[in-house]
C-alpha cells in the first residue's frame, strides 16, 4: 500500500505540486529516498526518524521507500520533512489517510518532533487555495499562511504530536490569524531632519511621485544617503496586490519575520562589494537578489562607481522590464523586479571636485575617470540627476526655517500618484500605477505637450543628442511634474525642469 501527501517545490515564486509517495514493504531494513532530492532533502530521513521516535512512534524494521514525484523535478529545501513524516504516520495507521487528502504540507522537523518555520509558506498557501486544498504547517508559519485567503483551511501545529491529535480528532488546533507588522508614527526617518538642499528635496519628491530613478552627486557629507533613507517616508503604502507580490518574494527568500507582513515599501541598500548573484539573484538554488527583494520599493546603491561595472550593467534589463530572468542549464527562473533605483556618488575619487576652494591634483581627469566607471546605457536609465552642494558646519549651526516634514510631502506624492493611477486605469491599463512604469507608446499617447513645449523638447533633443529612451523619460518626468502641480496639460515649465534633471550629468 502506498500513502500520498501533497506538497510543493519552488521555482521562483511559483509553487509546483509535488506528490510524496510512501511505501512500507517487507524486506531488509532500509530508508530509500528518490526523486532528485538535494542534500537537505536526503538528510530528512534522519530528522524524520528522530522526530517520530521522540513522538512515541518507531519505524518498523522494513524497507521504506519515499518517492518525490515528478521524479525529474529537482527537490530542494527542508520543507519536505513534514510531508514525509505525515506519509509514514499514515502508512503506519497512526493518522487517517483521508485526513491528508485535502491538504498541502510544508515544514521542517526538529529531532524532538517540533515543527520549524520554512520559507515559501505564502506562495504555497496561495497554490493550495488554487487547488482547493488547505495547508499544514508549523505554528510559526500560520500567520503568514492566513494571508492567502480567509476561506483556506490552515492546520498550524507546534509539533508532530499536536498534529496527530488534531487529525485524529482528540485536540483541535485553532485557525491562525493573519499577522501584520505596523510601524509606529515617526519610526521612519523624517525629511524635516534635512537642512538646506532644496533642489535635492524637490528632486526626491518628483522621484517619489512618479517612481523615477534618481542619481545624486555630491561631496562627502552633502546628505545623499540621508535623503535616500528618507524616501520611504514619503512613499504611499503598498496596495493589497503589491503587498502580496512583495511578501511572496520575501517568503521564498525566508525574510518574513515571524510571518508578519508589512505594507511599507521595501528599502534595500546592498554594499558596493555585492556580487552579481547577490544583486540580481542566482546561486545554487537561484534565490532572489536585492533587485527582486526591492520589488515595488526602493533599491539604494550608495557609492555607485565602486560597484563592479559588470554588476551594475546586470541591472539594465531588470530596470527596463521590471523583471529579472535567471537562466541556467536546467532552469529558467523569473522574479518580479519593479524597483525605483536611487543611487549616490561622489563627483570624483577624492570626492571634492567642484567644491569651492578645493583644487584636485589630477584636475578634470579625476572626475572624468571616476564617472567613466558607470556605463552610458546604465546612466540612460536614470530619469533624474541632481548635484548636491557641500554643506558646511556653519550652515548647520545657523538658525533656519523649519523644513517640511515627510507627512506634508507624502500627501502631495499620494495625490500625484492617485492622478496617475486614475489616468492609466481610464486608458485601459489598470496595472500601470506610476509614470515611470508606462511604456513609451502609452506615454506618447497620454502626454500631449503644447506647441511651445514640443519646440523646446525638439531643440534639446537635437542639441544634446538625446536617445529615444532619454526622450521618453523626459516626457515621463514632465508628466509627473504636471501631476504634482495638479494640471492636466504638460507645459513648457514642466519640460524645462524635466530637461534640467536629465542634462545635469552628461547629455545621454
Amino acid at each position: 500500500m502506498v500513502t500520498r501527501v501533497s506538497t510543493v517545490a519552488f521555482q521562483g515564486i511559483d509553487a509546483v505540486p509535488v506528490d510524496v509517495q510512501v511505501q512500507i514493504a517487507p524486506g531488509l531494513p532500509a530508508f530509500i529516498l528518490v526523486g532528485l532530492p538535494d542534500k537537505a532533502v536526503r538528510e530528512s530521513g534522519e530528522r524524520v526518524r528522530a522526530a517520530l521516535t521522540a513522538s512515541g512512534l518507531g519505524l518498523p524494521p522494513k524497507r521504506i521507500t519515499i518517492n518525490l514525484a515528478p521524479a525529474d523535478l529537482p527537490k530542494e529545501g527542508s520543507h519536505y520533512d513534514l510531508p514525509i513524516a505525515l506519509g509514514l504516520m499514515a502508512a503506519l495507521g497512526v493518522i487517517p489517510q483521508d485526513g491528508l487528502d485535502g491538504f498541502l504540507a510544508l515544514g521542517e522537523l526538529g529531532l524532538d518532533g517540533r515543527l520549524a518555520h520554512v520559507g515559501g509558506i505564502l506562495p504555497a498557501a496561495i497554490a493550495a487555495q488554487a487547488q482547493g486544498k488547505g495547508i499544514i504547517c508549523a505554528a510559526a508559519s500560520g500567520p503568514e499562511a492566513a494571508w492567502a485567503s480567509e476561506e483556506i483551511d490552515i492546520l498550524a501545529a507546534p509539533n508532530l504530536l499536536a498534529l496527530a491529535n488534531h487529525l485524529t480528532g482528540h485536540q483541535l488546533q485553532a485557525r491562525p490569524r493573519p499577522g501584520k507588522q505596523t510601524l509606529a508614527p515617526g519610526e521612519l526617518p523624517d525629511l524635516a531632519d534635512v537642512r538646506g538642499q532644496a533642489l535635492a528635496r524637490r528632486a526626491l519628491e518628483v522621484a517619489a511621485a512618479g517612481g523615477h530613478n534618481l542619481l545624486m552627486i555630491g561631496p562627502p557629507g552633502a546628505g545623499k544617503s540621508m535623503l535616500a533613507t528618507r524616501l520611504p517616508s514619503i512613499l504611499p503604502p503598498l496596495a493589497p496586490r503589491e503587498l502580496l507580490d512583495v511578501s511572496m518574494i520575501q517568503s521564498v527568500a525566508g525574510e518574513l519575520s515571524g510571518g508578519l507582513l508589512s505594507d511599507r515599501r521595501p528599502f534595500r541598500a546592498p554594499h558596493h562589494s555585492a556580487s552579481m548573484a547577490a544583486l540580481v539573484g542566482g546561486g545554487l538554488k537561484v534565490r532572489p537578489g536585492e533587485v527582486s527583494l526591492a520589488h515595488n520599493g526602493v533599491l539604494f546603491l550608495d557609492e555607485l562607481p565602486e560597484f563592479a561595472p559588470s554588476v551594475l550593467d546586470s541591472l539594465r534589463q531588470p530596470l527596463e522590464s521590471g523583471e529579472t530572468v535567471i537562466a541556467r542549464a536546467n532552469a529558467r527562473i523569473s522574479y518580479p523586479s519593479q524597483v525605483q533605483l536611487v543611487a549616490a556618488m561622489n563627483p570624483c575619487k577624492c570626492g571634492m571636485a567642484g567644491t569651492p576652494g578645493h583644487v584636485c591634483k589630477r584636475g578634470a581627469a579625476c572626475a572624468a575617470d571616476y564617472q567613466a566607471r558607470i556605463s552610458g546605457p546604465f546612466l540612460d536609465r536614470i530619469d533624474i540627476r541632481v548635484d548636491l552642494p557641500a554643506v558646511s558646519a556653519s550652515d548647520m549651526i545657523a538658525p533656519a526655517a523649519p523644513a517640511e516634514s515627510s507627512a506634508v510631502v507624502a500627501r502631495r506624492v499620494a495625490a500625484a500618484r492617485e492622478r496617475q493611477s486614475q489616468r492609466f486605469a481610464g486608458a485601459g491599463h489598470p496595472g500601470v500605477t506610476t509614470n515611470a512604469m508606462a511604456s513609451a507608446a502609452l506615454m506618447e499617447k497620454l502626454v500631449a505637450p503644447d506647441r511651445e513645449s514640443q519646440a523646446l523638447l525638439l531643440q534639446a533633443a537635437e542639441r544634446f543628442n538625446l536617445s529615444a529612451r532619454a526622450y521618453h523619460r523626459v516626457l515621463k518626468v514632465a508628466r509627473t511634474l504636471a501631476d504634482l502641480a495638479g494640471v492636466d496639460t504638460v507645459s513648457r515649465p514642466h519640460i524645462a525642469e524635466a530637461l534640467s534633471y536629465r542634462l545635469n550629468f552628461g547629455a545621454a
